[in-house]
């Protein structure tokens, strides 16, 4: 039975708590393909009576005493295992069987690959990182999907990372706010987060109910490390150029302390985009104290503060006249380049947690764990000027073309001077962007600071008459957008075993999350002041003080000020989860189940002039969810199995989703509801020593999900009271569009294949078919920051059986991997991705959208066929690329050297579009119709480019 687990847990299906044990403990260490692994080192934790494997790769501790243990196996170039098992009064020996480690040398350092991913865009793009499939189990597929193909955005399934669970020591690492998880927080310690434990996509775990998306569990004891020094320099020319680490663990002591610590730096003076710099440490501080061999407890320290610049979207006008690695977020100052977009943070954690085997049968883990610190991310504002960047689309050539052929066709004033004008304005804009005029393509600083700094009378005037003020008003400036958090987490990981056969598990976890959000004055550029006032309040709300904060009569703000809009979001959740693990006869079966409570508000510090219900604390929404999880393994022999999983279950709104425009008011979805997620699939795996197969089938439906976006749109025409009780209609405003009831359907297949045609070579491969879809027209709503109103409704999008975007749904990989005995390796693959969309945008897909708001019918002279080619899903090019990998490893007596290094995008290819967003800036038909037809639109999709050629050198040194 331990062998057929032991292939099993090959793909995270049963893990190894499972074993059974005895006073006289033994096993045998074989590789994956069955052969003897002989010289790994086996540390038993606690103890000092480590032992190594001998030729044949055999091993054995005697004499132990009654208790729970622990053991480490470690060799070089074989991923270390980490192992427990109990030894009972009963015992006289103890047969682990065949543990079986799987070789590194088929990836190039896996553990340290990374995936940088910069979030900030304008619009959403729904692109999720792969990141939490990097340290993915030995499943051929996953493995490939993660090292390969997630570096080009790739999503296995297509599902959200939102719906995943990732868990650090005990408990979650998931954010109330958005569902995310910042990866940032922990950045550069990938030595300490390397080896989770993995349940993936929506198979049951032990450790938490999970989601559609897998859960990873990170363990971070301080006594799991290989006693010594590892010193890691890494060389690399992505979102940073170099990396260096070094980490240090005591082993477990005598008296039963250990300490691991580690520090690690990465950096770019500029990275691969233009622009862009990256900064960023990572610390960790683990001690574990044995009281006993029942009782252990670990303090850990994780902090990773990081300042780092971001890359922007672009539309395809600007790619085609600066390249793929153009950013519009920097312009030059002084000699330097410097960024508007500049993420900030340190939100460090702390972490208490408690080992306790209660008795022979059952165990208890308790963590306790608490999170604070500040985010900062930094964005040019503006009050009363036009938009500074280089992109927006006044300061475009496509503007002054576009603007001839419309006054050519539709201006009958228009005249022959006019025409020059704009054509020698689109000539001089043209020539500025082909020879890369910093001027003109870039921020210009300069401008900003002498705009800010001239004796402006009139301004000076109007703003002392207004409020009393006097100096020289900053018109452009920084701020810094803040989210400054604190989370209390707490858990409980209980485990009883009734017999070898059956296992009872319950979780039971807290968490509280406070997020204070308010927007920071960083620098004024110049000016002696910024104003807290509206600069649209006439079009709001003619009349009006158009104050962000009605509370505070003063409309001045300096650096260090808050202005626009402060709020606290609160969220407590509770969640219980009880399971089930028995074998009977040739089925191993999971059962998973989930029960889990949530409370959230949100609570306005600012009082905005247009909303009553922006200050003060909104009333508690409520929310119970309930779930479960099924997996069945059905042994059709030691190397054949069909394993099923199946779950269904609901997930409560994320706070971004419930509150829907929480920096003006208290506002909240009208038809908001917990999503409903339902997920089956199949598979047959076959595991030999020289086939590996996993081929899938799986179906995930979605219902009542919710999408928010927040965007500049004209043509919206909302409705506004004004103070004489009269209505008017707002044209033009920031709103927010709420897609509400969303279903989705993620059905497809996945084949990976490994296949050992010599001893030293294999021959690997992945293919994945999705149909990722929307299953029904959803409701869409908007709000506007300007009109004052409640929600209005757009009526149905319809999207039903548009392909949901953010990730290709074919991709097919082949590579070779050759492993020399003498420990060297070099592999390489191939990758294609296809069918790869941008999300629809909902408010175009309406009827407002083809609609003349004052005769109530479609558009004259707009037909079917017109509205078709209009709004056609926008389908990304397919590609394909080569990547490369190669390694060697080196023993000098205690001594270990590995260096390894790989190349992905051999060719350089940098046509390919992870990914991207619709512009919703024109809502009419007839004006829409007229950008999308121009030679250039000014509002066509923005896009993200892949960085082309990129390359990732390590050394690591253990001693």
């Amino acid at each position: 039975m331990i062998k057929k687990l032991s292939l099993v847990s090959l793909f995270t299906l049963l893990p190894a708590s499972y074993y059974f044990a005895q006073t006289t403990v033994s096993a045998y260490l074989k590789d994956a393909d069955g052969k003897p692994v002989e010289r790994a080192e086996v540390d038993l934790k606690g103890k000092d009576n480590d032992v190594t494997a001998d030729k044949i790769g055999y091993f054995q501790f005697v004499d132990l005493m009654p208790g729970h243990y622990q053991i480490v196996i470690t060799k070089p170039n074989y991923e270390t295992k980490v192992m427990e098992f109990d030894v009972m009064d009963s015992e006289k020996k103890k047969d682990l069987g065949v543990i079986t480690l799987y070789s590194t040398l088929t990836s190039a350092d896996q553990g340290l690959a990374i995936i940088d991913t910069d979030d900030e865009s304008d619009e959403s793009s729904n692109q999720v990182s792969t990141v939490g499939l990097l340290q993915s189990s030995q499943d051929v597929f996953n493995r490939i999907a993660a090292f390969d193909l997630g570096f080009y955005w790739f999503r296995p399934r297509g599902i959200d990372g939102r719906t995943g669970e990732t868990m650090m020591n005990g408990v979650s690492m998931v954010k109330s706010d958005n569902g995310n998880v910042d990866f940032s927080n922990w950045g550069g310690l990938n030595e300490i987060t390397r080896y989770p434990e993995i349940a993936t996509n929506h198979s049951p775990s032990e450790y938490a109910f999970g989601g559609t998306s897998g859960v990873i569990y990170k363990n971070t004891k301080a006594s799991e490390y290989r006693k010594g020094f590892q010193f890691t320099q890494s060389l690399t020319n992505r979102n940073y150029r170099n990396r260096t680490s070094l980490r240090y663990s005591s082993g477990m002591s005598k008296s039963g302390w250990a300490f691991t610590l580690m520090g690690a730096r990465r950096w770019a003076e500029e990275g691969i985009q233009e622009g862009t710099f990256y900064d960023a440490y990572g610390t960790y501080l683990g001690v574990e104290k044995k009281f006993s061999d029942r009782h252990t407890m670990t303090f850990n320290f994780i902090g990773s503060p990081y300042r780092r610049s971001t890359a922007s979207p672009s539309t395809q006008e600007v790619y085609d006249y600066r390249g793929v690695h153009y950013n519009s977020y920097w312009g030059w100052q002084d000699g330097e380049k410097r960024s508007e977009r500049v993420r900030k943070g340190f939100q460090p954690i702390f972490q208490l947690q408690d080992f306790w085997k209660i008795n022979k049968n059952s165990n208890l883990w308790t963590t306790v764990s608490y999170q604070l610190g500040k985010d900062r991310g930094s964005r040019l504002d503006w009050n009363g000027v036009s938009n500074p960047s280089p992109t927006y689309y006044r300061n475009l050539p496509s503007y002054y073309i576009n603007s001839i052929i419309y006054n050519a066709t539709n201006n009958p004033q228009f005249t022959p001077d006019q025409f020059t004008t704009l054509t020698t304005a689109y000539n001089e804009s043209l020539n500025s962007w082909v020879n890369g005029d910093p001027e003109v393509t870039q921020i210009n600083w300069d401008r900003i600071y002498r705009n800010n700094l001239k004796n402006d009378v009139v301004d000076q005037a109007e703003m002392s008459r207004l409020y009393g003020l006097n100096g020289k008003r900053s018109k452009i400036y920084l701020v810094d957008d803040v989210s400054d958090d604190k989370i209390l987490n707490a858990g409980t990981h209980y485990t009883y075993n009734f017999n070898d056969r059956t296992k009872f598990i319950l979780n039971v976890s807290y968490q509280n999350y406070r997020s204070e959000l308010y927007r920071e004055v960083k620098d004024l550029l110049g000016g002696d002041y910024a104003i807290n006032v509206d600069p649209f309040k006439e079009t709001a709300k003619p009349g009006s003080s158009g104050f962000f904060n009605t509370l505070d009569s003063n409309v001045e703000v300096k650096e260090g000020d808050r202005m626009t809009y402060n709020y606290i979001l609160r969220r407590q959740e509770a969640k219980v989860n009880p399971g089930l693990k028995f074998s009977t006869g040739n089925f191993d079966v999971f059962v998973s189940a989930m029960a889990g409570y949530s409370s959230s508000n949100r609570d306005g510090l600012f009082k905005h002039y247009l909303y009553e219900d922006s200050y003060g604390k909104s009333k508690d929404y409520d929310f119970w969810n309930f779930g479960l999880k099924g997996q069945i393994v059905y042994r059709i022999n030691g190397r054949n199995f069909l394993v099923y999983n199946g779950a269904i279950f609901n997930q409560a709104p994320f706070l971004e989703d419930l509150f829907i425009n929480p920096r003006v008011n208290s506002l909240v979805n009208p038809n908001i509801k917990s999503t409903v997620y339902t997920a089956n699939d199949l598979s047959y795996v076959v595991s030999t020593p020289f086939l590996k197969v996993r081929a899938t089938a799986y179906l995930v439906d979605t219902q009542n999900e919710t999408n928010v976006q927040r965007f500049f749109a004209d043509g919206i025409q909302l409705n506004n009271t004004n103070p004489d009780g009269t209505v008017s209609q707002v044209q033009s405003a920031f709103v927010t569009q709420v897609m509400s009831n969303v279903e989705k359907r993620n059905m497809g297949a996945e084949l990976g294949v490994d296949v050992k045609v010599f001893p030293t070579l294999s021959v690997q491969g992945l293919a994945s078919y999705g149909q990722f879809v929307y299953r029904n027209n959803p409701d869409v709503y908007l709000v506007s920051d300007a009109s004052g109103s409640s929600v209005t409704s757009f009526g149905k999008a319809y999207i039903k059986n548009y392909k949901l975007g953010g990730t290709p749904q074919q991709a097919f990989s082949l590579g070779i991997r050759y492993n020399n005995p003498s420990y060297w390796w070099i592999g390489a693959n191939w990758n294609y991705l296809d069918d790869n969309f941008l999300d629809p945008a909902p408010a175009l897909r309406t009827n407002n959208f083809i609609q003349n708001a004052y005769s109530s019918t479609p558009y004259l002279g707009l037909t079917n066929d017109d509205v078709r080619d209009l709004l056609k899903p926008v389908k990304l090019p397919s590609a394909f690329f080569f990547n490369a990998n190669v390694g060697k490893s080196f023993v000098f007596g205690k001594y270990y050297l590995l260096i390894t290094a790989s190349v992905n995008n051999i060719l350089d290819n940098k046509r390919y579009i992870t990914g991207g967003f619709e512009q919703t800036r024109e809502t009419k038909a007839v004006d829409f119709a007229t950008d999308y037809l121009s030679p250039s639109p000014s509002f066509a999709p923005r896009y993200w480019y892949t960085q082309g050629r990129s390359y990732f050198i390590n050394l690591q040194f253990r001693f």
